[in-house]
């Protein structure tokens, strides 16, 4: 029951300052809320993960918060996808791609995955071509 308090109070700040939406609070809304990725552990160190704990990359030909990877680049690096709505949290910022689709992005530079990792922890992107590195913390 204390948890639930806790959330509720916070919940009430959150939208009496209006940082969210009334609609925010339906239980499909909250994973809309979460961090778009997490801190995992690579071998070479902390990385930024999706959801699944895959490692997450920038890519050096993006520049001005817009991604340059697009078409089969895009097939390869997937871009982590926002969904529509959502807003910048943190370091976290949303771009719009070529197509109109969101991604996120970290401290201005859109994030991708990699195809060719195949489990987490994996970094097998890290270094192609000398212009994919994995996303830092």
């Amino acid at each position: 029951m204390h948890r639930f308090t806790r959330f509720t109070a916070a919940a009430a700040i959150a939208l009496a300052l209006g940082l969210v939406a009334p609609s925010a609070f339906a239980p499909s809304a909250f994973a809309q809320g979460a961090m778009p990725a997490k801190t995992g552990q690579s071998a070479g160190g902390p990385v930024l993960t999706d959801s699944k704990g895959m490692t997450l990359y920038v890519f050096d030909r993006d520049s001005g918060g817009k991604s340059a990877c697009n078409g089969q680049c895009a097939t390869n690096w997937p871009p982590l996808m926002a969904p529509a709505g959502a807003k910048a949290m943190g370091d976290y910022t949303v771009v719009t791609r070529d197509d109109g689709t969101m991604q996120w992005a970290y401290k201005g530079k859109p994030l991708y995955g990699w195809a060719k990792d195949g489990k987490p922890g994996d970094t097998t992107g890290d270094g192609v071509n000398n212009v994919w590195h994995v996303a830092r913390p």
